[in-house]
C-alpha cells in the first residue's frame, strides 16, 4: 500500500536535486545546486544535516571508495572525501559559462554528465569515462536532466527537459557507446517538466515533474502506470533508498521566491508506494 508522502527535512532549498542514497553509509544525500550547499540524512538516526557548503555542485555520484564525485561549475569534476575536494577535471572549454546538472554513472563506473544551456549552446550530455577523459555523447539538449538505465543494462534513458520529452538508447556497456535514440515519453504541459529519473525493480521509470507536483512511473513501453502527488509543484528529482531499496525519497525546489500556497516547495519527502527500487551504480573514475 501506498503511503502519504512524509516530511523529512526543509531546508527551503532553491533548487533541492540529486538524491543518491549511501549504500555504506546507509545515508542519503542531496544538494541545493544555487547556494551550494550539500546535506545528509542518516533515517535510522533520523537526523539531517547540511555538510558542505561552497561550490555549486550540480550533481555527484557515489564513487567504490566511498568518496562522492562532484560534478560543478564550468564542467569542473571534483572528488569529496573528508571534507576536502580535489580536482579530476579542472574545467571543459567551451562550458565557462555552464554548469553540470543531472548525472548518473553506469554499470562499469563511467560517468555521464549534462550540462545546462548557456548564451553560446544548447545544453550537451557528456560521458567521463574511467581514465577521466570526457567526450561528447549529444549535444542540442535544451536542459539535460534526469538519466536511468533499464535492469538489463541494454537501454538508457536521457531527459530533455526544456522539450518535455525523455528519450531511450540503445546502449553498449562494453564501449560506453549511446545509439538509435527514439522518443520514450512526451510529457503534456500540464504535467509540467520531466526531470529527474530512477529505475525500480520491476524496470519501471520513475520521472519527477517540474511545476507537474508530482512522480509518474512509466513501464517499459512508456505507457504511465501511476502517478504519485508530492506536496511541492516544483519535484525535481527522486531516487530509492533504505536498507531494502523500499524508500522513494523526493528532492523538490523553492525557486527564487516561495509561493504562500506551497509551503513545502524546497523540502525533502519520503514515500512508501509498495514498489522495490534497486541500487544506483557506483563511480570508478581515476580509481
Amino acid at each position: 500500500m501506498q503511503e502519504a508522502p512524509e516530511l523529512i527535512a526543509n531546508y527551503e532549498c532553491k533548487t533541492g536535486e540529486n538524491p543518491l542514497w549511501h549504500a555504506a553509509e546507509k545515508r542519503l544525500y542531496w544538494c541545493d545546486i544555487p547556494r551550494g550547499h550539500l546535506f545528509r540524512y542518516d533515517p535510522q538516526a533520523n537526523h539531517h544535516e547540511r555538510c558542505y557548503e561552497g561550490q555549486t555542485i550540480g550533481g555527484f555520484t557515489v564513487e567504490r571508495d566511498g568518496a562522492l564525485l562532484c560534478f560543478m561549475e564550468r564542467g569542473a569534476v571534483k572528488r569529496w572525501c573528508g571534507g576536502v575536494l580535489t580536482t579530476v577535471v579542472d574545467h571543459i572549454p567551451g562550458e565557462e559559462n555552464s554548469r553540470f546538472n543531472d548525472v548518473i554513472a553506469d554499470p562499469m563506473g563511467r560517468v555521464f554528465c549534462g550540462t545546462m544551456s548557456s548564451p553560446e549552446h544548447k545544453g550537451r550530455l557528456y560521458r567521463l569515462d574511467l581514465d577521466g577523459t570526457i567526450a561528447v555523447v549529444r549535444e542540442e539538449v535544451g536542459c539535460s536532466n534526469g538519466m536511468a538505465f533499464s535492469r538489463d543494462g541494454r537501454r538508457m534513458f536521457h531527459t530533455d527537459a526544456d522539450a518535455r520529452e525523455i528519450y531511450v538508447f540503445d546502449y553498449d556497456v562494453r564501449t560506453g557507446a549511446i545509439a538509435n535514440g527514439r522518443l520514450f515519453v512526451r510529457s503534456d504541459e500540464a504535467d509540467g517538466f520531466p526531470d529527474g529519473a530512477t529505475i525500480d525493480s520491476e524496470d519501471c521509470l520513475w520521472s519527477a515533474h517540474w511545476d507537474g507536483g508530482c512522480l509518474i512511473r512509466y513501464t517499459q513501453d512508456g505507457r504511465e502506470e501511476r502517478r504519485i502527488a508530492v506536496p511541492a509543484k516544483k519535484a525535481s528529482s527522486l531516487t530509492f533508498g533504505g536498507g531494502d531499496y523500499r524508500d522513494i525519497y523526493v528532492t523538490t525546489a523553492a525557486g527564487h521566491q516561495k509561493s504562500a500556497d506551497d509551503r513545502l516547495a524546497g523540502s525533502l519527502f519520503r514515500i512508501r508506494a509498495g514498489v522495490t527500487g534497486v541500487a544506483e551504480y557506483l563511480s570508478a573514475i581515476c580509481s
